[in-house]
């Protein structure tokens, strides 16, 4: 490829973007003076007249903007109806390549003639992708098998296609800064390169084949059976050809043929996930690319997933895969300390602390799936969300309206972490692409505690490390932990427990972990999210005492206890205890275990 052929490549895609941009930029100035219903019908048409420039030029450049539109067509959940609609055509076959270039390629990868290597070979292909073209073939040995040949000069092409969207981004993240995606694109710049040799492909096909059909023992019983998806064997690789067994299957966009075959639509949906969530939990090495175009559905009941192309396959290590699994928990348990130890062992670095905000951030990746129709209201409950927490982080920041919308609050991001985000998301594309919805907590749940509690070294009741290593204050202490010991970390998930008597600590211990999912240790200073009820208990029991004649609320405390009259106080009366703010919680007790001895 020469430099005028790539330097063309980069001005169509910027002069694209700059296209698109002003014109949302004209719509968004125009619609403040129309009415709701005309608004509507205003950016309806924005969208579909931009969704098919779009669409036009991914066709025309090929390469890596035909996987981006892919990637965007599964988006219903978040994109416009328009987008979706129009990029959809992306996930048929794009024009093929002419045969004698895919020959001629297979020749020289083989080191034979055609006649040579097949029995029969179908010149029409199956399908025509960024990268490559499937055809059909027979072997001499009779075995039916598909043959995927790499697109002639497609190395090249995608590796500029990478640096234009880099410059892209960071460009819309310059313009838009609430829409950073640097981190996504430079993961996918590290990645994507990798789809280019077959053999890679190969044999992360072969790992992913392995993994699915292992039985794995986890923290919740056996939950690798719950798997049941096929895949292809690899036959034979080189660079630039794959070939595979040729499965006969339906393609996920048929809807027609999925209707008259009878296929679960949703079961479909729930074992494609399910596969995947063994893949990130348990293996640890998942394919980065479940588009519906990798997928088909075999035409025998019950009806199987088939995975295909595993070029984007990320593997990642224990302590991450650890932490993803802590992360999805903390979120299914609404744990927000958890959440942050999650993001803290994942890499993840935060420039402001707040929880609550990281924590409703996070769970939208593993939030009930919604449907196609639905796609609006999500995209509507989606900004309102972004707004809540952008004013709460200037609340929090001080910050004025500028200053807040160029404010990353995100000061390191995991690559690891990337592609894991971009499978959740595609696994929801799929669904509301297919128009069923799934509940992600339920189906992932299992393999997440089987590789975090499997991971988990609480020790067993016998063990004394069990206990935090502190010095023992008292006797009553040594009995106490003795106590904690016979009751074991099956009974006692973490505690605290500190005593004084007479100005002195007799007690002062601490064991077991942090949370259920959570296996770091209890320590003395160690911090729990808690709340007070005494006050409230107090108050109300205070009341009772009154309906029961046993108080009156004009009656001075020191007349009930002759010690609280000292240091000024001997004119409070009750009713001043209802003010618990200001009451102390210890006293008011005193008060009323008094009263009942008294009474």
């Amino acid at each position: 490829m020469g430099w005028g052929t790539l330097i063309t490549r980069r001005l169509k895609v910027f002069s694209l973007a700059l296209f698109v941009y002003f014109d949302y930029k004209a719509v968004q100035k125009r619609v403040q003076w129309v009415s709701a219903v005309k608004k509507n019908a205003i950016w309806a048409k924005t969208h579909e007249r931009n969704a098919r420039r779009v669409l036009n030029l991914m066709i025309e450049l090929e390469g890596l903007w035909v996987k981006m539109g892919q990637y965007l067509s599964t988006r219903a959940d978040v994109l416009p109806e328009p987008y979706i609609e129009v990029l959809k055509q992306l996930q048929d076959s794009l024009p093929p390549r002419p045969l004698e270039e895919v020959c001629g390629t297979i020749e020289k990868e083989l080191g034979k003639p055609m006649r040579q290597l097949f029995a029969t070979f179908d010149v029409d292909p199956l399908a025509t992708a960024s990268i490559a073209q499937v055809h059909r073939a027979t072997l001499e040995d009779g075995r039916e098998v598909v043959v995927k040949v790499q697109h002639d000069g497609i190395k090249e092409i995608i590796l500029e296609d990478l640096k234009n969207a880099k410059s892209l981004i960071e460009w819309i993240a310059w313009a838009e800064p609430q829409y950073d995606f640097n981190p996504m694109i430079d993961e996918w710049c590290k990645e994507a390169p990798k789809e280019l040799d077959f053999n890679h492909e190969a044999e992360n096909t072969r790992t992913v084949s392995k993994n699915l059909s292992r039985k794995t023992e986890g923290g919740s019983g056996s939950v690798s059976s719950d798997v049941d998806v096929l895949i292809p064997e690899i036959i034979q690789s080189t660079e630039k050809i794959l070939i595979l067994e040729y499965m006969d299957g339906i393609r996920l966009h048929d809807n027609d043929s999925l209707e008259e075959y009878g296929v679960d639509k949703k079961r479909l949906v729930e074992e494609i996930t399910r596969a995947y969530a063994h893949q990130i939990y348990i293996d640890g090495f998942f394919n980065g690319d479940p588009h519906p175009g990798n997928f088909l559905v075999s035409k025998e009941p019950p009806h199987k997933p088939i995975l295909l192309d595993f070029g984007l396959t990320k593997r990642i290590s224990q302590s991450m895969k650890q932490a993803l699994a802590k992360m999805f928990l903390s979120c299914a348990e609404g744990d927000q300390v958890a959440l942050l130890s999650a993001f803290a062992e994942m890499g993840l670095k935060l420039r402001v602390d707040m929880p609550q905000q990281s924590m409703e951030i996070a769970s939208i990746f593993f939030r009930q799936s919604t449907t196609a129709t639905e796609a609006k209201e999500n995209i509507k409950a989606l900004n309102e969300q972004r707004e809540r927490n952008a004013k709460a982080l200037q609340e929090k920041m001080k910050l004025n309206k500028k200053e807040v919308k160029h404010f990353n609050p995100v000061d390191a991001f995991p690559g690891d972490a990337i592609i894991f985000m971009r499978v959740l998301n595609l696994l929801r594309g799929l669904s509301a692409s297919l128009n069923v919805r799934i509940v992600y907590l339920d189906i992932m749940r299992p393999f997440a505690e089987s590789t975090l509690l499997g991971s988990m070294t609480r020790g067993p009741s016998t063990n004394s490390e069990w206990i935090y290593d502190s010095p023992v204050n008292s006797e009553v202490e040594s009995k106490l932990r003795s106590l904690l010991l016979e009751m074991g970390s099956d009974k006692i998930l973490g505690l605290q427990v500190c005593a004084y008597k007479d100005g002195k600590v007799i007690i002062d211990t601490a064991a077991g972990t942090l949370g259920k999912y959570d296996p770091r240790p209890v320590q003395p200073d160690s911090l729990f999210p808690v709340f007070s009820v005494t006050k409230g208990i107090t108050a109300g029991m205070v009341h009772w005492l009154v309906d029961q004649g046993k108080l009156k609320y004009e009656e001075t405390v020191a007349d009930i206890w002759p010690k609280f009259g000292t240091n000024k106080k001997e004119l409070i009366k009750v009713q001043k205890l209802i003010s618990l703010m200001l009451c102390n919680e210890t006293q008011c007790f005193r008060i009323i275990t008094d009263s009942f001895v008294t009474s």
